[in-house]
């Protein structure tokens, strides 16, 4: 295993393991000796990691922005592209522009070798059936996502039907042929999946669910796989 293989898989660890994680248990993850994590440990703080502990207590990594990345394993790399090209053709226009710029950003800091396999990778996505573009704004959409609040729109069903509902926006993801909203519908007190591409006059309300789309969404998701 190359030095730079090393790092990599004890970074993956502590941000892994429940914290602290001591030595030993770093050791036995990673297939090292504890004497060479200990040097490891050294390294990483050199490099920029902020790694609070000491041996016979255990380590804590908190995130430090300022970390360069050290490597990607090969497959790894595949499976950026692959996500990331599948990004470039479901997503919003924004998402889909986002995706290409990172694609770029990655293949500009990683090794030269590395680099070159991103931008020949082996694996990558193209759809041909058109994804049906959204009607309302996306972006905005996914703030009030993040930030917890409530939206209105008014959506028109398969059938055609128009109706005027209140929502708690949870998530965004792409199902079978276009992308929709999973939501709780305030109007039929229970989840459901809005295509965007059938939403219409999207307001951001002032009313807060925070802190409740975490749970809220960790119960759609089970919601929308048993049903």
């Amino acid at each position: 295993m190359s030095r730079t293989d090393r790092l990599f898989r004890l970074l993956q660890a502590l941000r892994n393991l429940p914290a602290p994680v001591t030595a030993a248990r770093l050791a036995e993850e990673t297939g090292v000796s504890e004497r060479t994590i200990y040097r490891d440990i050294e390294t990483l703080r050199g490099m920029g990691a902020i790694i609070d502990g000491t041996a016979g207590f255990g380590y804590v990594l908190t995130e430090d922005a300022a970390l360069p990345p050290l490597s990607f394993s090969n497959e790894e790399i595949e499976a950026l592209v692959l996500g990331l090209r599948e990004v470039a053709q479901i997503g919003d226009p924004e998402l889909a522009q986002a995706a290409d710029t990172a694609l770029t950003k990655l293949q500009a800091r990683l090794p030269e070798g590395q680099g070159h396999r991103l931008k020949h990778a082996v694996l990558s996505a193209k759809r041909f059936a058109e994804i049906p573009a959204p009607t309302v704004d996306v972006p905005a959409l996914r703030g009030a996502c993040w930030d917890e609040r409530e939206v209105e729109f008014a959506y028109c069903d398969a059938k055609g039907a128009q109706t005027q509902r209140r929502v708690k926006p949870l998530g965004i993801t792409f199902m079978d042929s276009s992308n929709c909203l999973l939501a709780y519908c305030l109007l039929l007190q229970d989840f459901r999946a809005f295509r965007l591409d059938r939403m219409t006059g999207l307001k951001i309300t002032d009313q807060s669910f925070r802190p409740h789309r975490v749970p809220l969404l960790r119960d759609a998701k089970q919601h929308f796989a048993t049903h």
